[in-house]
């Protein structure tokens, strides 16, 4: 009788839904039931706009499942009987349609039609919904609580009495709004959120609002009702059931900031109460624009999957994220802290405020925001020298660009998985350096102006790329124009024409070449007397140019590139547009030396010629002053990455950095430092024994100065302290007998005061690295950390369990990661990471990953951040033929799951890339260390 009635009904509809071809009438998509779906689109139908949501949820963590009911107002664009919507792993209990007085617009059971594929549902109306009338859509709902780290789901932590405490938190970025409750889960559905939750007496309830009334309602439940949010996408709102403490403040302009954690870590969140402080009334500042919220809460989640979560209002965090510990967190981790803080922070208004139109433009979001986080912290806390790891940031994202597996920032993405994979280096890290270089091109004062253009335009509203350059610059006059002012001449507007070095420039055209086409430009150079002769290329770190393949690769690649460059006769910086295959400029006099990129402020790397090699190795080694640290570092990162592309001999690179003795800045000598031990761990692996044992000694004579300068304190400025901790750490795994001493001694001391005094922070992870090598010392670990009631240090002892020479112990170790309860689940995927970039572990790591593959995506989605880095950091431990035929035939047996995942063509294309360095640099590192050994 049921079903029969739904099929009359569908039969009617045909009638009455809209057949416009926007209306995308019935696929072949066929609902749960049997019946056509009336939607065969991924993306929802654009003729049904929500308003207004007042959400009811009452989450049960005794039970741990969810019972909900929300009404929808909605705005109905053209005449329809059907209203399709999301919704994932919910059980609709009742759908009612009413009229803009909420009546009912049926006596009878509407229907609800489920394609899980597409994560939608589809309400039938009897009656035909009326283009430009008010109707609300009433659901009721219910759910258990996931049990992983999206939608509405449990969290879980321990008391130090050992009882385990529960609490309901909410992720839905990207996608997952829709699992939470049943709504329209696009980015461009913006509506207003009235929330109410249901809780026990000894919880509170948060939501993005501030709280309005609480309403005791009977049998021990409060009613907690928040204000009405402002206009939002889907994936920003939040809610919280939790035991939590908080500590307050309130900012100049009366903005009341609060940081939320486990009772028994309140004493941690002091630090990121005044950096959240600071870092929004900064934010006000630079983008004139005031928060728009009455309050900001940040909450410490105990199960969090990435490393914190925008939801405007209500930012959530992980632990290591948020929480801070003066007598245990070192310098490099209060540093984290606060970079988080203020991406989260810029988000409230690149994200929040604006919002992308879609999936494919995410970079807007989080380019904007791990920009931010560098002009933030910059300027809040100079002393935390943020400058020194922007540059790690786009060497990041040019060690992806660099590969063919690389995509546009701009890319297609249209279904959940897809979607969640372009959170990744792309979008993030190379967001923010072309963002960098373009403030480098439009001034300071150009680019934040043209922002402020950017947000004040879109607030409360979507974006996509090309709103952004229309937004950046400013309309003038044609006198203004002409003297020479960052702007457009109004008289020019069609041909987008700004001045930039006295040439004129499309600055839309120009940074279309950054976000449409994927990949890294190689600018080679090329002196003759006072001409310069410049071309570029497409980066590739696998391909030479005699490689049959090399030309279609480079075909259509073409950048515009802010071009800057200085030389041994000039103090300032000279610009340069260059937007052509080849080009030639001329010196005003001839000179020692040039060197292009100045400071790094350009996105592309850069080949000279022989010639041009030896001058700037000379310079380094006579006066390597006379380039800042930045143009230091950044002439090593691209010697290296050049050797990798086979476009440079090793032995060239590693004459390059001998001048790192006189090296005194911690950025230059990390990176040249952080090459060598990259080769070292690669080679180690491949049990060249020889090679393996020269490099060893090699680095350890080399840095011993370095070395044993450190001391074994928290002394220091921020720049100190981090080359303090990667020095010793790395003296202490290459075995140097006086590090391993004073580390031993460390750790029997910390033991023996039972885990009571306090050791150097900085040091901490590399004092418990060597304890751990035997067996008493990763027994006590592992009991450790168990009962520490600090991430941060458990994330330090895990890392030292992690560094064993013992299978056994690294199995039971990944084992204890599945299972959960000791080693949380969130924690797995770095422990997998830690594991396999042990020499003992890389194999044993791989092995667990394919025995236990179908229960690691149960965990973590295909996509998510979790999955990804079990694949990337598995994978790309190997270097040989043997290895990559394995994982290509294992990632062959999945096909059906990972045929839409670009990392595995990533984490394939860096393992080809191990085995090619190794084929063409090997032979050249051995005799080069036999020749400065002996």
């Amino acid at each position: 009788m049921h079903l029969l009635f739904l099929t009359l009904l569908f039969l009617e509809s045909h009638f009455c839904v809209q057949s416009s071809e926007s209306n995308s009438p019935v696929g072949n998509n066929m609902a749960t039931n049997g019946l056509p779906f009336p939607w065969s689109k991924m993306r929802l139908p654009n003729y049904i706009v929500p308003v207004h949501y007042h959400l009811l949820i009452h989450p049960n963590l005794t039970t741990l499942r969810f019972n909900g009911s929300v009404k929808i107002e909605i705005d109905v664009k053209n005449n329809t009987n059907w209203v399709v919507l999301h919704s994932k792993n919910l059980k609709i209990f009742t759908a009612t349609v009413l009229d803009e007085h909420e009546a009912h617009l049926s006596d009878k059971v509407l229907s609800v039609l489920e394609y899980p594929p597409h994560e939608q549902i589809a309400i039938f109306s009897p009656k035909i919904l009326t283009s430009g009338e008010k109707y609300f859509l009433y659901l009721e709902f219910g759910a258990p609580l996931s049990d992983g780290f999206y939608g509405f789901y449990k969290s879980t932590y321990r008391t130090k009495a050992g009882e385990t405490r529960v609490l309901a938190s909410t992720h839905f970025e990207p996608t997952s709004a829709r699992m939470a409750l049943p709504c329209f889960d696009e980015p461009t559905f913006k509506a207003n959120y009235t929330v109410r939750i249901r809780r026990g007496p000894s919880h509170i309830a948060l939501s993005n609002m501030p709280l309005e009334q609480t309403v005791e309602i009977g049998n021990g439940l409060f009613e907690d009702q928040f204000e009405v949010s402002v206009k939002m996408s889907s994936y920003l709102l939040a809610f919280i059931v939790c035991d939590f403490k908080s500590v307050s403040g309130i900012t100049a302009t009366g903005i009341n900031i609060s940081i939320y954690a486990v009772p028994e870590k309140w004493h941690q969140t002091h630090y990121a109460l005044e950096a959240a402080l600071r870092l929004l009334e900064f934010y006000e500042q630079y983008f004139n624009i005031l928060y728009p919220l009455p309050k900001l809460d940040l909450i410490a989640i105990p199960d969090f999957q990435s490393g914190a979560m925008e939801n405007w209002g209500l930012t959530t965090y992980r632990e290591t994220s948020l929480l801070y510990d003066p007598d245990i967190s070192s310098a490099s981790d209060k540093l984290w802290v606060t970079i988080v803080i203020g991406h989260e922070l810029a988000h409230q208004w690149f994200g929040n405020l604006v919002t992308m139109e879609w999936w494919n433009d995410i970079w807007l979001n989080e380019g904007f925001a791990r920009y931010m986080e560098f002009v933030s912290v910059g300027a809040v806390y100079p002393e935390l020298k943020i400058e020194d790891h922007f540059l790690d940031t786009c060497f990041g994202a040019i060690g992806r660009d660099s590969l063919n597996s690389s995509r546009p920032i701009s890319s297609l993405a249209e279904n959940p998985t897809q979607i969640k994979e372009m959170f990744d280096t792309v979008s993030y890290d190379k967001g923010a350096c072309i963002l960098h270089m373009l403030r480098h091109f439009l001034t300071d004062e150009g680019f934040q102006s043209g922002i402020i253009r950017y947000l004040r335009r879109f607030r409360y509203s979507n974006a996509r790329n090309e709103d952004l350059w229309d937004s950046l610059i400013k309309t003038c006059s044609e006198e203004e124009f002409t003297a020479g002012e960052h702007c457009y001449s109004s008289t020019q507007a069609t041909k987008n024409a700004y001045r930039f070095a006295g040439e004129h420039v499309d600055l839309k055209k120009m940074m279309y070449t950054w976000t449409l086409q994927k990949g890294i430009p190689l600018v080679t150079v090329k002196r003759q007397k006072r001409k310069l002769y410049i071309g570029q290329e497409r980066f590739l770190k696998i391909v030479l140019p005699d490689d049959p393949s090399w030309h279609s690769l480079q075909d259509g690649y073409l950048w515009h590139i802010p071009l800057t460059y200085k030389t041994s006769h000039s103090d300032h910086e000279i610009k340069h547009i260059f937007h052509t295959k080849s080009d030639v400029l001329t010196l005003d006099e001839e000179v020692d030396w040039v060197k292009l990129n100045t400071d790094m402020n350009g996105y592309y790397m850069v080949h000279y010629d022989e010639e041009g090699w030896n001058a700037l190795t000379e310079l380094l080694r006579v006066n390597h002053t006379a380039l800042s640290f930045t143009d230091r570092a950044g002439l090593i990162h691209n010697a290296f990455q050049l050797v990798t592309a086979g476009r440079l001999s090793l032995d060239r690179a590693l004459d390059l950095i001998s001048y790192l003795k006189s090296e005194t800045h911690n950025v230059p000598l990390l990176q040249g430092l952080g090459y060598l031990q990259s080769f070292y761990k690669l080679i180690e692996k491949r049990n060249i024994a020889d090679v393996t044992y020269n490099l060893k000694t090699y680095i350890l004579q080399y840095f011993r100065d370095v070395i044993d300068k450190q001391s074994w304190s928290d002394d220091g400025t921020v720049s100190d302290r981090r080359l303090r901790e990667e020095v010793l750490s790395l003296a202490c795994d290459f075995g140097y007998p006086p590090c391993l001493e004073k580390a031993k001694q460390l750790y029997d001391s910390w033991v023996e005061s039972n885990g009571t005094i306090s050791l150097p922070t900085d040091v901490s992870e590399t004092v418990y690295m060597i304890g751990a090598q035997d067996d008493s010392g990763w027994a006590y670990l592992l009991k450790k950390y168990g009962v520490s009631m600090c991430e941060t240090e458990k994330s330090k002892f895990l890392s030292a369990l992690a560094s064993s020479k013992d299978s056994e112990k690294l199995l039971r170790l990944l084992q204890l990661g599945m299972d959960g309860t000791v080693i949380k689940t969130q924690n797995l995927p770095s422990l997998i990471y830690m594991v396999a970039r042990n020499p003992m572990g890389h194999f044993l790591a791989w092995d667990f990953v394919k025995k236990h593959w179908d229960e690691l995506v149960e965990k973590f989605p295909l996509g998510s951040f979790g999955i990804r880095n079990i694949i990337v950091g598995t994978v790309t431990q190997f270097s040989s033929t043997e290895e990559l035929r394995e994982v290509e035939a294992f990632f062959k047996s999945i096909t059906e799951q990972v045929s839409q995942l670009r990392i595995t063509q990533v984490a394939t294309e860096n393992l080809e890339k191990n085995i090619v360095w190794l084929r063409r640099n090997l032979e050249t590192m051995r005799t080069w260390l036999q020749q400065r050994l002996n």
